[in-house]
């Protein structure tokens, strides 16, 4: 039996789809609603075998999930890289979704990575987490700014310590009394926040889906449990890096290039990167020199020719290598012979 492709668009409340055979025949379109029933519904009606294609949203996880076990493939497109294909003036739910079954349908689809559904859900809670930690952060922020409006002296590298702070609260001196509880109230939600996120960070640590690999990468000098438990969730299945390059690339930590004429220039470190790992291991590479001997090397050869910024990258592109040398090795870092900087 010749295999039918099929393309969707998705969107909250609905999906535009388009069936079509294998030598373009348009077979079907139409728009269903975005939700489970009406897609078992749909797919109950399809002919066999059925391959589809959707372009990477927010709502695509739990529609992948869902449609995996009935589709005999399933692919997801790159968003942007779709975009640059698939540009043109008209543009609407269905001539998308015929877009994406083209593509499909003569294997140009520009395809993206999709982690296993286990490996996402963990993904989920950490990035809760780390959302987490932004709003105890902006809490930090908003309980100085309370004491800076009123006047308040104030220790600023005691300030978020608990003896310190409740301390200061019963010293302090002209203070408004609704200040006073918006402060009280602060320093509650703080307490809170910190909690949870130790807790979260504490579950996916034990996880035994990737608790290996998290201990294995915190053997290297430099890494530890958060840094490590981004790179094993945002990375996910090490093996489609074939090189340290494309990891590199991926962490957004090398330089956009563009190239015309025989001519080449390289601009500011790229913007298509995974945000979420650029930002944790640009703040490692900040303090692994001073756990890292080879790392510190690295820092202060970089550091010599005078930029700082550079030296931060050239210590997080080395921790990239460091760890997907490990997790391509499955064994605990160690320097195995005397160290050269590269």
């Amino acid at each position: 039996m010749s295999m039918h492709y099929i393309g969707l668009d998705i969107h909250k409340k609905i999906i535009a789809y388009c069936i079509k055979a294998g030598d373009g025949t348009l077979l079907g379109n139409g728009v269903i609603s975005a939700t489970r029933p009406a897609l078992e519904e749909w797919m109950e009606q399809l002919p066999r075998p059925w391959t589809v294609a959707m372009e990477a949203t927010m709502f695509t996880g739990w529609i992948y999930d869902f449609i995996k076990p009935y589709a005999d493939d399933i692919k997801v497109a790159h968003p942007e890289m779709l975009k640059a294909i698939t540009a043109a003036k008209k543009k609407n739910d269905l001539s998308d979704a015929q877009k994406i079954c083209d593509l499909l349908r003569v294997d140009l689809l520009p395809e993206c990575y999709m982690a296993p559904s286990e490996l996402r859900e963990l993904r989920r809670i950490l990035r809760y987490r780390n959302h987490i930690v932004r709003t105890a952060t902006q809490t930090k922020n908003k309980i100085s700014g309370l004491l800076m409006e009123v006047g308040a002296e104030y220790n600023k590298k005691k300030l978020h310590g608990k003896r310190y702070f409740w301390e200061l609260m019963d010293t302090i001196e002209h203070v408004p009394s609704s200040v006073s509880e918006m402060l009280k109230l602060s320093r509650s939600n703080l307490e809170i926040f910190t909690n949870i996120q130790k807790k979260l960070v504490r579950v996916l640590k034990e996880n035994p889906l990737i608790r290996e690999r998290v201990t294995r990468l915190q053997t290297i000098g430099g890494v530890g449990e958060v840094t490590a438990l981004t790179w094993v969730l945002e990375v996910g299945e090490v093996e489609r890096f074939g090189a340290v390059r494309q990891a590199v690339s991926y962490c957004g930590l090398c330089a956009a290039q563009k190239e015309s004429g025989g001519k080449e220039s390289r601009g500011p470190i790229s913007k298509k990167r995974n945000k979420h790992l650029q930002t944790v291991l640009v703040e490692a590479a900040k303090l692994a020199p001073h756990w890292n001997p080879q790392l510190a090397e690295i820092h202060e050869r970089e550091l010599r020719k005078g930029n700082k910024n550079r030296a931060t990258l050239a210590v997080a592109r080395k921790l990239v290598a460091y760890m997907l040398a490990v997790e391509k090795s499955k064994k605990d870092f160690e320097v195995t012979a005397p160290y050269q900087a590269a």
